[in-house]
């Protein structure tokens, strides 16, 4: 059995994305916002998300928009306080995402108690925000630290948005991965957010790797996800479940998690767990 299905409680688990508002430091976030009108956003959006059936949630900062490779200290302490306020509320497992800081991530899930994390661990890439190089010895060293041996870590093997410089086949890249640092799951992207994964894709990667848990990243829908299901071990969904699909509206502000579309998506995912 799949340590996801322990955790989860269920096979093919639904990880439902919690995108935080900006926070205080980043470029978008407004003068004189209120931590709290940014934790009660993240309520409504938890209580959508939960109420529409999802096993899991993984709270990011999707609006940091530029990510920092380096964060301020400002961010995953602004994050540490919205996830403290709403562990009350939470009643299915909870990961979380410092985009594109690996430490940052890790130290949060230490100080959060976090089940599970997700981030850009390993690899180097090049993308917009130019030239990173991800030294998973340091961050393994660190979790090591932190005595964080129970920590789930979801690695991306091919980040959304970005060019790995390695230019071997992801599936023989994720052998190496898993050789080096055992991660207990890989998530499969797109080339961009909200765009489909190619299944043979995730099937090369989970031929590889058939005692690791595969995520398909990108491209889940009621029209998709059956297809998705058939090769990955779980899903996580972000974009499908806002309203009108929607990750940002005309103002560039986050658009709220709409429940009766979790419940669209995960009615269909209940017809495939019963196969």
């Amino acid at each position: 059995m799949l340590w996801s299905e322990i955790l989860f409680g269920v096979k093919k688990p639904i990880i439902a994305m919690l995108h935080l508002d900006p926070l205080p430091g980043d470029p978008r976030f407004r003068p004189n916002t209120a931590m709290e009108e940014i934790v009660e956003h993240a309520r409504e959006d938890l209580q959508a998300l939960q109420e529409g059936g999802v096993d899991g949630v993984l709270i990011s900062n999707e609006f940091s928009l530029p990510y920092e490779r380096q964060m301020n200290f400002v961010t995953p302490a602004a994050m540490a306080y919205v996830v403290g306020r709403l562990k009350q509320d939470l009643r299915v497992p909870f990961g979380v995402d410092c985009i594109s800081d690996g430490r940052a991530t890790i130290e949060l899930a230490a100080a959060v108690d976090a089940d599970f994390v997700r981030g850009t661990f390993s690899g180097v890439y090049v993308g917009d925000g130019g030239l990173y190089n991800n030294d998973f010895s340091k961050l393994m060293r660190r979790r090591a630290e932190l005595y964080l041996q129970q920590l789930r870590m979801l690695y991306f093997i091919n980040p959304e948005s970005d060019q790995n410089l390695d230019n071997r086949p992801l599936a023989d890249i994720a052998r190496s991965t898993i050789f080096k640092v055992h991660p207990d799951g890989l998530c499969v992207s797109a080339n961009a957010a909200g765009q489909d994964v190619d299944e043979e894709l995730i099937a090369s990667v989970k031929q590889a790797a058939p005692q690791t848990v595969i995520l398909c990243n990108t491209g889940c829908r009621p029209d998709t996800i059956a297809r998705k299901l058939a090769v990955a071990d779980g899903a996580v969904v972000g974009t499908y479940f806002k309203e009108g699909g929607r990750l940002e509206n005309e103002q560039l502000e986050n658009v709220r998690v709409c429940a009766d579309r979790v419940r669209e998506l995960m009615q269909v995912v209940y017809q495939v767990r019963a196969r």
